[in-house]
């Protein structure tokens, strides 16, 4: 357990890598906060799809999200994510959220905006958080005490979404939302190659706990 002191944690990787289960349960285990950074560009595209039309520009889409107000809850067991007052903590799974967050995530002042609202969360919890997504080793928290890069060959991604959604949307869609977004979002992140001081983890053939155990392993080094 880490007692005290500040203790960053920044972990990137595809779709399906595993980056969400492993950060909520390295929270757990090391008394940290926890932030899916991927989760706020979903609320920001469920007020996106609730207040824009679809002919809306790129213009109108950054003023609204940097003018919208993001509450977050960084409880491992129960992260929370409300906008503008509206709980769309269940909302941002829906598969139509998923289809449509692209659109919304490679907007260069969209990312700009909600990469400073995530430093603000980090420096709310005096940096003692684990943060996950597409670009946080490299953009948001380059400075992390611990930089991992995870990742998954594709047919274990696709089938974790699967059983992650559980029946929610069909194989064809699951494909889309791990393989197409990934593609989408690598025209603005890179979260395949690991920057200078990351290191890769393969979760392919390991459990949550073997790779939060190799995590913990890099942190203790890095303490």
């Amino acid at each position: 357990m880490i007692e005290s002191g500040s203790f960053l944690v920044a972990i990137d990787g595809p779709s399906g890598s595993g980056k969400s289960t492993t950060a909520k349960l390295l929270a757990r285990r090391q008394g940290l906060g926890y932030l899916d950074t991927g989760a706020m560009y979903r609320a920001a595209t469920a007020e996106v799809l609730r207040s824009l039309p679809e002919s809306a520009t790129d213009e109108d889409v950054v003023a609204l999200v940097e003018g919208a107000e993001f509450t977050v809850s960084t409880d491992p067991d129960a992260p929370r994510f409300a906008i503008n007052g509206i709980d769309v903590t269940t909302e941002i799974r829906e598969p139509r959220i998923a289809a449509a967050v692209s659109r919304v995530a490679t907007i260069l002042a969209v990312r700009r905006s909600l990469t400073q609202r995530m430093r603000e969360v980090i420096s709310d919890h005096q940096r003692r958080i684990v943060v996950e997504g597409r670009d946080i080793t490299t953009v948001v928290a380059p400075d992390a005490d611990v930089r991992v890069l995870l990742v998954a060959d594709p047919q274990a991604r696709v089938a974790r979404r699967a059983a992650e959604v559980a029946g929610k949307a069909t194989a064809a869609e699951v494909t889309d939302q791990v393989l197409r977004r990934d593609r989408d979002d690598s025209t603005v992140s890179n979260f395949t190659d690991a920057a200078e001081g990351v290191t890769v983890i393969d979760s392919t053939f390991l459990s949550p706990d073997e790779v939060v155990d190799q995590i913990i392993s890099l942190a203790e080094a890095a303490r």
